[in-house]
């Protein structure tokens, strides 16, 4: 069970691209997989990439899928953009619209960190690490024919730069890109030595520049700057052949795809339409699932996986369940403060809100017992840090003694954070107990069984919520927080008016998800840097503010090796878990899903991509004859 923002599409860049894990980082490659100039073929940070630069296919992948077939998938909420540089700012960009577009590279999901040519055929990163050049390929084209030219790239950064504040923070420290040769252009930072940037400037959605800079349909010159429901004009597979605003979309097979060919692209993208349908909530989304009316499903509620796959066609086998295990990021998902708020800037006031909460009895009566408590802001990764501190970790910590309170830092050297635990009716009254002290000592006090501040004011706090299946979570969490004195409301809104809210940061409480690549870098920034926190629409939700995470950023981005990286990864776990910004949530180290048993996979599958559909599977002829052509 999640109620995590999947309703603000741009979740995160670098962590994830269409449900995938980005592992982002780089450095230069040996020198016989380069050509003469230092052009190579794929980026990588820790070895040379798995891949040769004469690679067929990634091993993951069936090249030989069968073409054919239609695919549903379904999404809650709606959408009224096709527009990705204003995605999460003005509109609700459509699940789809990636099939339509093409990135610089790609990620290889079986690898960590390492990204492959895409419309770039090659890539060279200059000595100091101040420049990276990518050279596209001949035969990129849009869809109307047209060559994809660095002229494209090179409006694209520009735009996402100016009109997008996520990758104008993103790419704060590229300076400007510009085109360098026939087929090249190149990317140029502000300081060298960040050894992320020339992989992560790959990443973007290339969009066309003569399409944006010409005339629409209504007579008019296109803004890049406005949302539109005007069809995109892509390069990639896909191309949009229906919508109907804000309800369904039909993306369409391109028949004559330039990247058919590229080794990056073998094997992927099989359907000849994928179709997107929307629902208001989750459990409308499920009947429509159990109704054959969408073909796939990631359950993500512990109880709906427990009870709500009993129907015949799971007896009968026409429907299909399985997890498949993830790897590729680690997370963290948790309540969390708005401590641009009064009450939550105290430390006192937050930690007390973790020890009301009581996880063992929630995971029992309301998840089954299926979940783990989270402990970690990279739970699920080696970047968790666990037991006490030792060598290079502990060295940085100490080094922080300028920015970080002597007792904080004192705990953080002798012992490791931990949740507080219940289990029995007495560790409950335990930890209530000390809860009502904490409260007391940032001054809120208990008047006629409510909780009041030193003006007489009542301690009230608005649990906020998109997803009505999550309010019984929040319901379970109210009557601890009660207990306290503390008066709690629950409120669930609508995706849209969540979205709004979220940007504007008009929130007591809310859950939130962060997901970690297993390289972080430049995107901690967002989530946890000081200025992210002053910046409308960011991803410091918490509103973190704190010179002792920041300078922990900078060290990480900047790191030079991979052990220095993990180091400073976890030593930056342990001061935000010190700080008590989050009551962590839990976590289950699997992708649930459900299909109708009419589409198969490779044998092998990624490493890092978990079920990867619908991007590596296919339409299966012999299974859809048993479970019914659906479609």
């Amino acid at each position: 069970m999640s109620q995590t923002r999947d309703c603000r599409l741009f979740s995160w860049l670098k962590p994830l691209v269409t449900g995938l894990a980005l592992m982002a980082g780089v450095g230069l490659v040996p020198v016989q997989a380069q050509e003469a100039g230092g052009w190579t073929h794929a980026l990588s940070l820790l070895a040379a990439p798995k891949y040769g630069p004469d690679f067929k296919h990634f091993d993951y992948v069936n090249p030989d899928a069968p073409q054919g077939g239609v695919v549903r998938m379904g999404a809650q909420g709606g959408f009224d953009n096709f527009n990705p540089v204003v995605a999460g700012v003005k509109g609700q960009l459509d699940a789809g619209i990636g099939l339509a577009y093409e990135t610089l590279t790609m990620s290889s999901q079986d690898e960590v960190m390492a990204s492959y040519g895409l419309l770039a055929e090659a890539m060279r990163v200059s000595p100091d690490i101040t420049s990276v050049s990518y050279r596209l390929r001949a035969n990129a084209r849009w869809h109307d024919g047209k060559p994809v030219t660095p002229e494209d790239v090179v409006f694209s950064f520009n735009a996402f730069k100016t009109y997008s504040p996520q990758y104008a923070f993103y790419y704060a420290h590229v300076s400007k890109a510009e085109k360098t040769g026939e087929r090249e252009v190149t990317f140029f930072f502000d300081q060298p030595g960040n050894r992320e940037l020339p992989q992560i400037v790959g990443q973007f959605q290339i969009l066309p520049r003569h399409h944006w800079e010409g005339i629409g349909p209504d007579g008019k010159k296109r803004d890049i700057s406005q949302t539109t429901l005007e069809p995109p004009l892509g390069s990639g597979p896909y191309r949009l052949k229906t919508a109907s605003a804000p309800h369904s979309t039909v993306y369409e097979q391109v028949a004559d795809y330039w990247g058919r060919a590229v080794p990056a692209r073998r094997g992927m993208f099989n359907f000849a339409e994928e179709r997107f349908e929307y629902f208001r909530d989750t459990t409308v989304l499920l009947e429509a699932f159990k109704g054959d009316q969408i073909d796939f499903r990631a359950e993500n509620s512990a109880k709906n996986w427990a009870t709500a796959y009993d129907f015949p066609a799971v007896k009968d086998g026409r429907v299909k369940r399985e997890e498949f295990a993830q790897r590729a990021s680690g997370r963290m998902q948790a309540f969390v403060f708005n401590l641009r708020r009064e009450p939550f800037k105290d430390q006192r006031v937050r930690r007390a809100f973790n020890l009301a909460f009581d996880f063992e009895e929630m995971n029992k009566t309301v998840f089954y017992g299926q979940y783990k408590r989270i402990s970690s802001f990279f739970e699920g990764s080696d970047l968790a840090a666990r037991g006490v501190p030792v060598g290079l970790e502990k060295e940085i910590l100490e080094s922080l003694g300028g920015t970080l309170p002597a007792e904080m830092l004192n705990s953080l050297l002798t012992a490791p954070y931990a949740n507080p635990t219940t289990g029995s009716p007495e560790a409950v009254r335990n930890n209530l107990r000390e809860a009502d002290k904490l409260l007391k000592e940032a001054g809120f006090a208990v008047k006629d069984g409510k909780r009041i501040n030193g003006a007489g004011q009542p301690f009230k706090v608005e649990l906020l919520a998109y997803d009505s299946s999550f309010e019984r979570v929040l319901l379970f969490f109210k009557p601890s927080l009660e207990r306290l004195g503390i008066t709690v409301s629950v409120r669930i809104v609508d995706p849209s008016q969540y979205e709004n809210r979220m940007r504007n940061f008009d929130f007591d409480m809310t859950t939130d998800l962060w997901a970690q690549s297993l390289s972080p870098g430049n995107e901690q920034r967002e989530y946890w840097g000081s200025k992210a926190a002053l910046r409308e629409g960011s991803r410091n939700t918490i509103g973190i503010q704190n010179p002792a995470v920041d300078v922990l950023i900078d060290r990480l981005v900047f790191a030079k090796s991979r052990d220095e990286q993990v180091a400073v990864a976890k030593v930056l776990d342990r001061v935000l878990l010190a700080h008590d910004y989050v009551v962590p949530q839990w976590t289950y180290n699997f992708e649930r899903t459900a299909r109708w048993d009419r589409f198969s996979h490779p044998q092998t599958m990624p490493l890092y991509g978990a079920s990867a559909f619908p991007a590596i599977w296919w339409y299966d002829q012999e299974l859809a004859k048993r479970s019914g052509k659906g479609g």
